[in-house]
């Protein structure tokens, strides 16, 4: 049994920690609830934004536009945003696991890919992969990306699609359901229209536009995408401050758990000295006695 110095010592070493995790568990459930309300303000946009596009995407006139255009896909560049800290629980683990099984699917099906990453974690585990090249990384990224730093993303994915350098544009992210729900997930934003969560809607075959088709569609399109790339920055910051805000909450858990068995690992301790002795108090008496 380690003496009670020992035991005193591992206490309040225990004890900072728990001040340092319950500190960090309150600032990551304030930023949550601002990041929460964020993705909640922006989501039906998005949402009517997706199903534009949809609804842009079943009209003829469309066909050949660059951002429109359907190819057979033989490269495809993925987007994947995870944090630039650790301490998040799962976070950046679930998604990198989403990326791994994503590269994996594209070796098996002869598809090369290429990556941009969003966050220091993503970076970092996409540059030990062999064979993906890593077209950019972008790090400390504020809670709501103003529009160069959406715009930097977005350019460098329209023109690796639109010159033919890539055939689709996905992007790996944390969707934010609910504060007990966040799922890894994948969704493609290039070509733009339908993907495997939006339905087609009722449209007219033709369309007429004006000043002319190019030009509506080029700003439309861009706008519409960039909506898409910004809720999926939004969904996963949500994510992970709520994910970070249960880690550190478990962390503190386990603190308070480890400082009430070490206190009374140390009282036992205490006990047994005090009860040595006196023993040896009692044998030294019986002692003289003799």
């Amino acid at each position: 049994m380690a003496s009670t110095q020992v035991l005193k010592s591992r206490i309040r070493s225990v004890k900072s920690t728990k001040q340092i995790t319950k500190a960090m568990q309150l600032v990551a459930a304030s930023k949550m609830r601002r990041a929460q309300d964020a993705t909640k303000a922006s989501a039906p946009y998005t949402q009517a934004a997706r199903e534009l596009l949809a609804a842009i995407s079943g009209h003829t006139s469309v066909a050949h536009h660059p951002l429109f255009e359907k190819r057979d896909v033989k490269t495809r560049l993925l987007i994947v945003i995870a944090s630039d800290k650790g301490l998040a629980g799962a976070y950046n683990s679930n998604v990198v696991k989403l990326y791994t099984e994503q590269l994996l699917q594209d070796d098996k099906a002869g598809v090369k890919n290429t990556t941009i990453a969003i966050g220091r974690k993503a970076a970092q585990f996409a540059a030990r992969i062999k064979d993906t090249q890593v077209l950019g990384v972008y790090q400390d990224l504020p809670d709501r990306p103003d529009g160069s730093e959406l715009s930097a993303i977005l350019d460098s994915a329209r023109t690796q699609f639109t010159s033919g350098a890539v055939d689709a544009v996905d992007i790996i992210y944390t969707n934010f359901i609910s504060t007990v729900s966040q799922v890894p997930t994948v969704q493609r934003i290039l070509p733009a229209g339908l993907d495997d969560t939006t339905e087609q809607i009722g449209t007219s075959a033709d369309a007429t536009y004006e000043p002319s088709t190019a030009e509506v569609l080029d700003g439309v399109a861009y706008r519409l995408v960039e909506a898409q790339i910004f809720q999926a920055l939004l969904d996963s910051r949500a994510s992970e401050y709520m994910m970070r805000m249960v880690a550190m909450k478990n962390a503190t858990d386990n603190a308070n758990d480890l400082v009430d068995d070490l206190t009374l690992e140390m009282n036992k301790a205490r006990q047994g000295a005090i009860t040595q002795e006196l023993a040896e108090i009692s044998g030294g008496v019986e002692a003289l006695n003799e």
